[in-house]
């Protein structure tokens, strides 16, 4: 009798923030874990899985994961966002998990083998000013970090993206039944910016790569000129200039700076990268295997790339659950345009809810080599972590306008 999907649980649970996990059953005992965590809206993708997924899911024959794909993404009417595709997402990340551990290998070697031995990762240096960054900075490195992320409060400003309530444990969402608004300035982060990286550079040399997240808050000529005036510190890549819904406005930002663009950790697709990619308007991409629909869609996103010698850099923030970095760290060290993975360390009790076999060494991750993606859920830890609504916050300029956080 041919192997079929018995069941697909899902399972929300918050060990210091909430995670989405879909656990996919077969008939032959093998079971597959997917992240469908969407920060802030993570009730929205359960009930998506639950009411009109899972049902879909029973009695098919798991090893089927691009038809299911296509499935999923084509037969609905409603495609797209990101609610539809981290439900995707995680059932493609499962699936693939099913299937490697059926073949009794780990995801990568199904991807196609190595390509790397490691994946170098960044760290995120973060402090209330500009000293306190830069001493970050050098905490990471002390790591074994070989590149690392900077962001610092700004002068005028009581709170900026970036700037954790924690150290290794970064959390932005701020928990609470609405979202927390928060205060910001264009022209105090130009003023200021460039002074942080002069300082990273001048104490720690450039031995290491440096970079910096706008976090979609510049319009096309601002981020232009922060490219242009952080270009003697030589960035790795300057993440988010602006909002990306403007696909041509990084045309204007490429024409000013030779600072390398990174972008798409909001993408939900293929389709919203295909512009960016063909017109060579980014340097790094950076969908994520649950927001871009699991890997079976980041493979072809990763694939076109690779014809405009256009790199790699998934998302890989505290928002996505170790299920989520284990997949991502398979598809990373197959993947041969690979340039960077981030990597925000999860808190204690997330790593023991989700046991994984994935490990840091000297600046680099690797997925481990056991079958599957490597990562589990421990159903009854989790249960003793319930949900708790969290949100991003929300931000205005100084003078009560709202602006992209």
């Amino acid at each position: 009798m041919a192997n079929t999907i018995t069941d697909a649980k899902v399972i929300v649970t918050c060990p210091g923030r909430n995670f989405v996990t879909l656990k996919i059953l077969t008939s032959d005992g093998v079971h597959g874990i997917g992240d469908a965590t969407l920060n802030g809206r993570e009730l929205a993708v359960a009930s998506y899985l639950k009411d009109h997924v899972v049902p879909c899911l029973i009695g098919r024959d798991p090893h089927d994961i691009e038809d299911i794909w296509n499935y999923l993404a084509k037969g609905a009417y409603w495609r797209r966002g990101p609610v539809t595709m981290a439900a995707i997402g995680a059932v493609d990340t499962a699936l693939w998990d099913i299937k490697a551990k059926v073949a009794g290998l780990p995801l990568y070697q199904l991807l196609g083998g190595k390509s790397r031995s490691g994946v170098m990762v960044y760290g995120h240096a973060n402090g209330n000013d500009l000293e306190e960054t830069v001493d970050a900075v050098g905490q990471y490195l002390e790591l074994g970090y070989k590149a690392v992320r900077a962001q610092s409060g700004i002068p005028g400003l009581d709170s900026v993206y970036g700037v954790a309530r924690g150290k290794l444990f970064y959390e932005p969402a701020v928990k609470g039944a609405v979202p927390e608004e928060q205060l910001w300035s264009t022209e105090k982060y130009l003023d200021f910016a460039p002074k942080l990286f002069e300082a990273v550079r001048e104490r720690y040399g450039f031995g290491f790569h440096l970079l910096h997240d706008c976090h979609h808050r510049l319009t096309p000529i601002e981020a232009a000129r922060l490219g242009k005036s952080l270009e003697p510190y030589r960035l790795f890549w300057l993440e988010d200039p602006t909002p990306a819904e403007n696909q041509e406005a990084l045309k204007l930002i490429r024409e000013h700076t030779v600072t390398p663009i990174a972008i798409g950790e909001i993408f939900n697709s293929i389709h919203d990268c295909r512009d960016i990619l063909q017109n060579q308007h980014c340097d790094y991409i950076r969908a994520a295997v649950v927001h871009a629909g699991g890997i079976t869609q980041l493979r072809k996103i990763a694939a076109l790339a690779e014809l405009y010698q256009i790199r790699t850099g998934c998302h890989g923030a505290t928002d996505l659950s170790p299920v989520c970095m284990g997949a991502a760290l398979h598809f990373d060290l197959w993947v041969p345009n690979f340039g960077i993975q981030e990597y925000m360390r999860h808190s204690p009790e997330t790593d023991e809810v989700f046991p994984h076999a994935y490990t840091f060494d000297d600046g680099y991750l690797h997925p481990g080599e056991a079958p599957g993606h490597g990562v589990d859920i421990d159903e009854a830890l989790a249960a003793k972590f319930p949900y708790e609504p969290a949100y991003l916050p929300v931000a205005r300029l100084e003078d009560g306008t709202l602006w992209n956080w």
